[in-house]
């Protein structure tokens, strides 16, 4: 197992007239190769599950198991070897100031030995050259542009090709499609299930576009109010209709799934 959430219940403000119980004993595995979509309305509890795992937010109660290491009280930098990320917000994913080289060589250099070399050789530069242009964006003519001239959907990409570059055990991607247009957005799924893919990386993904959980991964859980209320694994989820899933929320739940965010991308 290679990703296990046991137990973890996370209350904010607790005792207070504000108190949200944000995760309610979440129980949770990943097998080697996962790839896991999580839908659910604003408040249900994906981006604390998330920082969960990542290390952000320590939970009040339960542990968090990264390949068999209780990993439940370390923090964000240290789980950063084993983690890569992908945020809703292009800009968070890449420092602006720094070119695209500069960029890719520290995410490079994330899970080795720090050395006063920190440069990138003409080896390196070939590798970065190479793994740019399978992101077809023309990104590998433009090693010494800045990161902050570089459009929305272009950082994404970068964003992406940097959290995989280092084979990371799990990927986190946070509705990292959702602050692009369209057209970008699709260009940013393909690639996305494309590394997976090619990488066999276990991600975890969440997303408010119910096509896009449908399309990826092998397995979609659906989350409310703290808890998961639906699962389903590769078999069943290839026979899933967004039209299912709204019934399925409505059976569990006896009302409506009825967010605006995840009626609109359907």
């Amino acid at each position: 197992m290679l990703l296990r959430l046991e137990q973890i219940r996370k209350v904010f403000n607790e005792g207070s007239s504000d108190e949200k119980v944000a995760l309610n004993d979440i129980n949770l595995s990943l097998d080697t190769g996962d790839f896991v979509t999580v839908i659910g309305s604003n408040g249900a509890g994906k981006s604390t599950l998330m920082n969960m795992i990542a290390g952000v937010q320590l939970p009040d109660v339960g542990t968090i198991s990264i390949n068999g290491e209780n990993v439940t009280q370390q923090p964000e930098y240290k789980r950063s070897t084993l983690i890569g990320r992908v945020f809703q917000d292009p800009m968070a994913g890449t420092a602006p100031s720094m070119t695209i080289e500069e960029n890719l060589a520290l995410a490079y250099a994330r899970n080795k030995k720090r050395t006063l070399r920190m440069g990138a050789s003409k080896k390196r530069r070939d590798f970065f050259r190479q793994s740019l242009a399978a992101l077809h964006l023309g990104l590998e003519d433009r090693l010494h542009a800045k990161a902050g001239l570089l459009s929305g959907g272009e950082r994404q990409a970068l964003s992406l090709l940097m959290a995989t570059f280092t084979e990371p055990s799990i990927l986190l991607l946070d509705e990292h499609t959702a602050a692009l247009d369209p057209s970008r957005a699709a260009l940013i799924t393909t690639l996305t299930k494309e590394m997976v893919e090619s990488k066999q990386l276990t991600t975890l993904m969440v997303t408010h576009n119910m096509q896009q959980a449908l399309k990826l991964g092998n397995r979609l859980l659906m989350m409310d109010k703290g808890n998961i209320i639906f699962e389903v694994k590769e078999a069943e989820k290839k026979e899933l209709t967004i039209e299912k899933l709204l019934e399925a929320f409505q059976t569990i739940k006896g009302e409506q799934l009825t967010n605006d965010r995840a009626l609109l991308t359907i």
